[in-house]
């Protein structure tokens, strides 16, 4: 057979194998220079993580087309390519070039070859829209249960419907910048569907833009920074909050404990012509010397609401460190407060569609801080009913379902006595 495609094939496989076999997450995979994406050039390595993903948003609904044709569970890498070749006939795509590729795929694995006819022959057995008539693929029970009680059946199921399209490219731009066609959103974020390599885009090289979702960059606007404050930017990697505080003008002081990861906000910032202070520390022991104006904590979570663009989560957590991750952030919401001086602000916010990540710690911190006090300032474009009974935002995947969605967000901006 042409060997055209092949090889990105081939890594996709393999990318399924590291996240569904291995537990390893998408990001983890991807960076490893001895992975399978080792060697591949960057079309080849863009085209591997696309395929993959498009499996794991579509996982469910592939077993489900192939489960008639199985008497037996075959090896994971047999799997893997079947699935693959489904979602990528679910797709729209060649289904021969699909089932070719499956095939060589299965017959150059070395413990595999016998099985090629096997895959040739379910192959062939698949519908042209193998998916019509399925629903959406559905979040694993640890986290759809306490989401369908704090939200409801139904707006889970249209969460899990966006989760299942491939999203746009949001950008947060600067004053005056050129920028690429796209949809301006209410909230001022610039919505790419078409967004192709992001260093070709238009501005890129100017450092007018840069990627952030719509929805983590309500943060940064709920903080509402001013010229001449002094902000402190704690968990601040991979660093779009912090260009957003630093092009208001304020002096921002940058703060997270991974060296590799503050390099992406120095590279960022670099591009931008954007300036702030970075510091690689660990947030709950790093003495600043002085309180800030103003604090904005994104602090370490589930990330259960950025599913849409990592559907390797699911596979990859059981929900057993939400505990922990909920301890660490009240200790680090705690450290915050005692950063901010008297009359300042903190916004805290977790990327997490769990209560007990948001509007729980919201409550928790109230009762710890008796002065404590919640400030509901304005973000233009945030539709009312975004706003809690308790004063924070929570932003869930299914809003602006029609444009794409959004990514899950809590969010709270905090008044300091």
């Amino acid at each position: 057979m042409a060997a055209e495609g092949l090889a990105a094939r081939a890594a996709a496989v393999g990318l399924l194998g590291a996240v569904l076999g291995e537990g390893r997450l998408m990001a983890q995979v991807v960076a490893d220079a001895q992975g399978p994406l080792a060697g591949l050039p960057p079309s080849d390595r863009a085209r591997a993580q696309r395929l993959a993903l498009a499996v794991l948003r579509h996982l469910e609904q592939a077993d489900r087309v192939l489960e008639p044709h199985l008497r037996k569970a075959p090896p994971r890498m047999v799997r893997d390519a079947l699935r693959l070749a489904v979602v990528e006939i679910a797709m729209g795509g060649a289904a021969h070039g699909a089932v070719n590729a499956a095939v060589e795929i299965v017959r150059r694995g070395k413990r595999t070859g016998h099985m090629a006819g096997l895959v040739n022959a379910v192959l062939r057995k698949v519908p042209d829209q193998p998916f019509e008539g399925l629903p959406p693929q559905r979040m694993p029970r640890w986290l759809r249960q306490p989401l369908v009680h704090a939200y409801g059946r139904e707006v889970v199921s249209a969460m899990e419907a966006v989760q299942a399209e491939v999203p746009p490219l949001d950008l947060t731009l600067r004053a005056g910048a050129v920028v690429p066609e796209g949809e301006v959103l209410p909230t001022g974020s610039l919505r790419l569907e078409e967004k192709g390599q992001v260093s070709a885009l238009a501005g890129y090289e100017a450092g007018g833009w840069w990627v952030q979702d719509a929805a983590a960059a309500l943060a940064v606007r709920l903080l509402a920074p001013v010229a001449g404050e002094r902000v402190l930017d704690l968990c601040s990697a991979p660093g779009g909050k912090t260009l957003q505080i630093a092009s208001s003008g304020a002096g921002v002081v940058s703060v997270d404990v991974s060296e590799a990861r503050m390099g992406r906000v120095r590279e960022n910032l670099a591009r931008c012509g954007l300036e702030a202070e970075l510091v690689v520390a660990d947030a709950l022991v790093w003495e600043p010397g002085e309180r800030f104006d103003a604090v904005l904590l994104d602090a370490p979570c589930s990330a259960t609401g950025t599913i849409r663009r990592h559907p390797d989560l699911p596979f990859v957590k059981d929900g057993s460190e939400v505990a922990g991750l909920v301890e660490l952030q009240a200790a680090m919401l705690d450290r915050a407060l005692a950063m901010v001086r008297p009359g300042g602000r903190v916004v805290f916010c977790t990327c997490s569609l769990l209560p007990e990540e948001g509007e729980g710690q919201l409550a928790a911190a109230l009762e710890r801080h008796p002065g404590l006090r919640v400030e509901r300032a304005e973000v233009p474009g945030v539709d009312p009913a975004w706003w809690t009974e308790g004063g924070g935002l929570r932003l869930r995947p299914d809003l602006w379902a029609a444009r794409g969605g959004m990514d899950g967000f809590f969010m709270v901006r905090l008044g300091v006595s």
